[in-house]
């Protein structure tokens, strides 16, 4: 499912207008989005959570050449999922 699919579904869900709609999906998106960047963690109960992880700098091999590189520290988005997802998923 992309962005657009979903616009969709949200739509018929709820009977708001695709432009509502898809004003609706956007806030959340960036509601998610900025709470990450501020390092905040996003829980939603019987969903799942988001949250930023940090990767330690490390060594690594340049394929090409075989030659020895340092890979800089970085932080990724992670999502974990609920158990009622799991459940669902798992059913």
């Amino acid at each position: 499912m992309n962005k657009t699919q979903l616009i969709e579904v949200v739509s018929k869900e709820t009977g708001l207008k695709k432009k509502d709609a898809e004003a609706a999906v956007v806030a959340f998106i960036n509601a998610i989005e900025n709470a990450l960047v501020e390092g905040e963690k996003v829980q939603l109960v019987g969903f799942g959570s988001f949250e930023v992880k940090s990767r330690g700098e490390r060594v690594g091999r340049n394929p090409a050449n075989g030659e020895t590189i340092t890979i800089p520290a970085s932080k990724h988005p992670a999502f974990t999922a609920g158990k009622a997802l799991k459940d669902k998923i798992n059913k």
